[in-house]
């Protein structure tokens, strides 16, 4: 069949057919159930997931806040500890071997932490007070200036 011979032949059938064809009601309640179940999978389907990615959002967003904004100030006065205590080991160790100028000076660094003791016990009832981890960095840098103080004097330096 060549082409012009097919178009003739497709048109003629069409022309043919019985436009009025109906589906018998069994068809049409498949149909009609198949339809109902769609919508209302796609729409469970679709909310689902949305519920889930905003109960992740929330859930990250508490997270978040709790371990950036409430543990701040404790994870502060942890690394203030951490950084002093290192600092403090170092310039012991660095001056060991060398003579202090003053005899009493361990003394004096026994009554600094036991400051440091007493502010860090007074930051566990309150955590988000400025004015004690100022005190407890200035301890620490007290017991810091001392041990230099001690070991180097200025007024040994040109």
């Amino acid at each position: 069949m060549n082409k012009p011979d097919f178009d003739n032949y497709l048109n003629d059938s069409l022309a043919s057919l019985d436009k009025e064809i109906e589906p018998n009601k069994v068809l049409w309640s498949g149909v009609e159930h198949a339809i109902v179940n769609t919508s209302s999978d796609s729409e469970n389907k679709a909310t689902w997931p949305k519920l889930t990615a905003m109960a992740a959002c929330i859930i990250a967003s508490v997270l978040t806040f709790n371990v950036l904004v409430l543990n701040e100030n404790t994870n502060d006065v942890i690394a203030m500890n951490d950084y002093f205590s290192k600092q403090k080991s170092t310039l012991l160790v660095q001056y060991k071997g060398q003579d202090a100028l003053t005899d009493n000076w361990q003394i004096q660094l026994q009554e600094l932490e036991q400051a440091a003791q007493a502010i860090n016990k007074a930051l566990e009832n309150e955590p988000h007070n400025q004015a004690l981890l100022t005190m407890l960095a200035q301890v620490y840098q007290q017991q810091l200036d001392l041990i230099n103080k001690v070991h180097a004097p200025r007024w040994q330096h040109i």
